[in-house]
């Protein structure tokens, strides 16, 4: 029997992605050149950020070397303009209200900081909702390691059979199903664009369906 939700943020609960890339698209732009969604889907909810970085990139598009604290500075003040309008994304009020009409745990597993998932959870008055939260810095291996996923059992007392995960990326999705446990993949406009493998169960929004739905679906 289900017991817990667990759900990534990024892309999952509000869309920070796709304001993100925009960003550093229009970067890219102001320099001649396209960063293309595939080559940004390296880092998109998990650690690829240690494989792919946006400032070499651009640098080795340009052939030459770039004022990377003016970038920063610059893409990272449009970047949290924008994010600060982003609302709560269509589905997730109704997944939270239902599953606390159930009796199921919830908790928030994220690759992100701690202090960007927390101030972002109370900025969206979200916090108090979830009985556990995880984040990069609870572990020393974020997705597509499964190890935020066990960790986060672990702080509810559950096993893998007891939760299911609600995740945009793929990443994500390796992550969780590495993990051993039942994943719904929903893609949002940046991750839509990438390959999904391994998930149990693809929808556009959580609105395309209710828990109750999903936990049906579960009990096959």
């Amino acid at each position: 029997m289900i017991k817990a939700l667990i759900f990534d943020f990024d892309g999952l609960i509000v869309d920070t992605e796709w304001p993100d890339y925009e960003s550093w698209q229009q970067v890219y732009q102001q320099y001649g050149c396209e960063l293309g969604v595939e080559t940004w889907g390296q880092i998109v909810g998990g650690n690829g950020a240690s494989d792919f970085d946006p400032h070499t990139h651009l640098e080795e598009l340009c052939g030459k070397r770039l004022d990377r604290e003016e970038i920063w500075v610059s893409r990272r003040k449009q970047y949290l303009g924008e994010l600060s309008a982003q609302p709560i994304l269509p589905g997730v009020l109704d997944y939270l209200d239902e599953a606390e009409t159930r009796g199921l745990q919830l908790a928030v597993a994220s690759s992100s900081p701690e202090n960007w998932v927390r101030g972002h959870l109370a900025r969206l008055g979200l916090y108090q909702r979830f009985d556990a939260i995880k984040t990069a810095d609870d572990v020393t291996r974020t997705k597509p390691d499964p190890e935020l996923f066990i960790a986060t059992l672990d702080a509810l007392s559950l096993t893998v059979g007891d939760a299911i995960v609600f995740e945009d990326s793929p990443n994500g999705v390796v992550a969780a199903k590495a993990a051993g446990l039942f994943c719904v993949a929903v893609p949002n406009r940046l991750t839509a664009q990438l390959k999904f493998n391994g998930a149990d169960l693809r929808l556009n929004s959580l609105a395309e369906k209710t828990l109750g739905e999903i936990l049906q679906k579960v009990a096959i």
